[in-house]
This record gives C-alpha cells, sequence and structure tokens, in this order.
C-alpha cells in the first residue's frame, strides 16, 4: 500500500491551493484518513481528519480555512483546501490514513509529503 501527496507548491499569502492523497495497493478500505504538517523548527502537527463516518477535525489555526474531504467516487482519494494561506502555513504537508488492506491487516500509512511554501 502507498500514499501519493500532491499540489503542493508556492503561493503568496491569501492565495489557494487543493492537495490531494492517493492511496494505491490492495486495499479492502479506507478509514479514517488526515493531513499533517512539518514546519521549519516545529513538530509534526495534525492540520485535519476526517473520520470514516465523514466527521471533521480541525487544528485551531487552519479552523475557517482548511476544508479536508473525500473523493465520493474514488474511496481512495481524499483532499486539503486550503483557502488564504498564510506564511505561517508553510511546511511540509503529509497524507495519512488507517487502511485496511487485503491480506487483513490494519494500519495507518504514510505519504511522502508535499512542500507547501506561502510567501508574505
Amino acid at each position: 500500500v502507498q500514499l501519493q501527496a500532491s499540489g503542493g507548491g508556492l503561493v503568496q499569502a491569501g492565495g489557494s491551493l487543493r492537495l490531494s492523497c492517493a492511496a494505491s495497493g490492495t486495499i479492502i478500505s479506507v478509514n479514517a484518513r488526515a493531513w499533517y504538517r512539518l514546519a521549519p523548527g516545529k513538530k509534526r502537527e495534525l492540520v485535519a481528519a476526517i473520520s470514516s463516518s465523514g466527521s471533521t477535525d480541525y487544528a485551531d489555526p487552519v479552523k475557517g480555512r482548511f476544508t479536508i474531504s473525500r473523493d465520493n467516487a474514488k474511496n481512495t482519494v481524499w483532499y486539503l483546501e486550503m483557502d488564504s494561506l498564510k506564511p505561517e502555513d508553510t511546511g511540509v504537508y503529509y497524507c495519512n490514513a488507517d487502511i485496511t488492506t487485503g491480506w487483513g491487516a490494519r494500519m495507518p500509512y504514510w505519504g511522502k509529503g508535499t512542500l507547501v511554501t506561502v510567501s508574505s
């Protein structure tokens, strides 16, 4: 099982980006999904999460600006829509998911990360 994150880039403050994460491999189900970020000089932090039932949770600094969602047609894809970006949103964003594999194991998987740089 692999997770591939994409959509990062350089954007000016106030701009928007949409990150995507696609899971591939022998997958029975993608359960809870999330996005984390690692900012310079800081610990990795949870940015947003969405449960298998669709409930969402956001870190306080991004509430009202970021939206996590799933692709209804492709159950193995999810997104992070980031609006009103600020320089402090700069960092490497990692997707994460709790996945049940074809051989019955259920465990967390991580993508390699995509860099988001917000200029002031």
